[in-house]
């Protein structure tokens, strides 16, 4: 479900106090040092350049802190103890100096980007709540150029917004972005999806974590599988197929309906396949809200970490759904 998305930054014009809202630059974050996090109580209610600097080097390193969006938050401090366990420190998820020294690096956090004639194509006035109008759709892509932009650089709308005040977004403009760098490469062995901790982690063959990201795994009233499963395959941009006898009720739908592909289709834009009959591990439409909300049963990631972790599978890897917080490999 496409939900409206929050006040943009460039709307809060004003605190509660008056005082007009701190202006974010691009270079404050590319000289911000994320050494004054852990010291920031209580951490800022605003973007703050530290914490946008720490979730582009996690994001980086393979610890995925979901949206990058400058904000403080669970899905920042599971990234950060994903990288602990990854590098075989002390898992309490803070960014301490260890942590710090190891994330560093010398390459800009935020780049500049031209917006190209491609950006403005294949995008959709709006995206229906209901499901039955979503199948009257030809495709369910982005709304704009900016959507399409924030994904790509696994930013929150808002903060692109903040970034780039009055950009109209179109071909040719010159825009702000960070750079969370290339897709994570290597071949997954095996799949844990922590339900108590909300996060997928993926091992290579040598049994070490390539990758941990942040995922919403069910709900309450509709729970995940328990056990050991497998990848059965990959399907990208997938077409939804909606049937409310064997899935859930949506709406007032009461039959069989094929919802059209597209980043802002029910399960995004990947849907990695399961064993498990109609369960998988896909992306989603609402990036903002993974581990925020619950979900039908299968593992939510945002689409960018839905489509690195299916780069990284086939057919045959093990899945196994556990409850148990992240630990430091022995």
């Amino acid at each position: 479900m496409k939900t409206a998305l929050p006040m943009s930054l460039l709307a809060l014009a004003l605190s509660i106090g008056g005082a007009a809202a701190r202006e974010l630059r691009p270079e404050a974050i590319n000289v911000a040092s994320i050494a004054d996090v852990e010291t920031k109580k209580p951490p800022p209610a605003d973007p703050d350049p530290a914490i946008i600097r720490l979730q582009v080097l996690l994001d980086r390193a393979g610890a995925s802190p979901g949206v990058i969006d400058g904000l403080s938050g669970e899905n920042v401090n599971k990234a950060v103890a994903g990288f602990e366990a990854m590098n075989g420190l002390s898992v309490d998820g803070r960014p301490d100096p260890d942590v710090v020294s190891r994330l560093e690096d010398n390459a800009p956090i935020v780049d500049s980007y031209v917006v190209s004639p491609e950006d403005a194509t294949g995008l959709v006035d709006r995206i229906p709540e209901d499901y039955g109008e979503k199948a009257k759709m030809q495709s369910l892509g982005y709304t704009s150029v900016a959507e399409k932009l924030s994904e790509r650089f696994h930013m929150g709308l808002d903060l692109l917004n903040a970034l780039n005040p009055g950009s109209r977004f179109a071909p040719g403009d010159k825009v702000w972005v960070v750079n969370p760098g290339p897709p994570r490469e290597g071949k997954v062995k095996r799949i844990e999806a922590d339900k108590k901790t909300g996060q997928v982690l993926a091992y290579g063959d040598d049994g070490l974590l390539l990758a941990v990201y942040p995922a919403t795994i069910g709900s309450e009233d509709n729970p995940a599988p328990s056990g050991k499963h497998k990848v059965k395959g990959v399907a990208r941009m997938p077409v939804y197929r909606y049937d409310p006898k064997r899935n859930f009720k949506q709406g007032k739908n009461d039959k069989v309906l094929t919802i059209p592909k597209g980043p802002n289709g029910p399960v995004g834009s990947v849907w990695i396949d399961l064993t498990e009959p109609t369960y998988g591990i896909h992306g989603t439409p609402e990036p903002k809200l993974i581990d925020k909300v619950g979900s039908h049963g299968c593992v939510r990631l945002t689409n960018w970490d839905a489509e690195e972790l299916a780069g990284m599978v086939k057919p045959g890897v093990q899945v196994d759904f556990v409850n148990r917080s992240l630990a430091a490999p022995k």
